[in-house]
């Protein structure tokens, strides 16, 4: 019996769970690979020069950055209009420019003709191709910036008709 009850203990002890549980890694969150989990639709963004901006503003003031020589260039380039960088292979095609800009779901525009918030349209071609289209933020430069490995492209302002 004695032996029956001792059987019975260690039985006992071998199902019972004991405190020393491997501690489980907490889980990594990966992104999901491309064309997996959150699927944003895209749209056209549609640009809506607003009319009490139409017209107000004729030009826009560039800072061109050559990086390899530490040169910075002021240039005022017309809107809806080109300006190759001199000794490169750069052209910049200017388009819209919105003082106030704003962007309500699939529409951009100006919220106003005050330079609350300047940016401008553009396409950067290199050796005639697209390199950069996108706008570029007076205030906010460092959102979606030019990158090149040459040069550096800031919006310093607009220039009013």
């Amino acid at each position: 019996m004695r032996s029956s009850i001792i059987f019975i203990l260690l039985t006992m002890l071998m199902i019972i769970p004991t405190g020393c549980k491997k501690k489980e890694e907490p889980r990594q969150q990966t992104p999901p690979p491309p064309g997996h989990g959150i699927v944003i639709p895209k749209t056209d963004l549609k640009i809506v020069v607003p009319e009490f901006v139409k017209g107000k503003w004729k030009a826009v003031k560039l800072e061109v950055t050559d990086k390899s020589t530490n040169q910075i260039k002021e240039v005022t380039i017309n809107l809806n209009s080109e300006y190759s960088i001199p000794e490169s292979n750069l052209k910049i095609k200017v388009g819209d420019f919105l003082p106030d800009f704003r962007m309500e779901g699939s529409i951009i525009t100006s919220a106003s003709n005050e330079p609350k918030n300047p940016a401008i349209q553009l396409t950067v071609l290199e050796d005639g191709k697209e390199i950069f289209k996108g706008w570029l933020y007076s205030k906010f430069p460092s959102i979606h910036p030019f990158q090149h490995e040459r040069y550096g492209l800031r919006l310093i302002e607009g220039i009013k008709s």
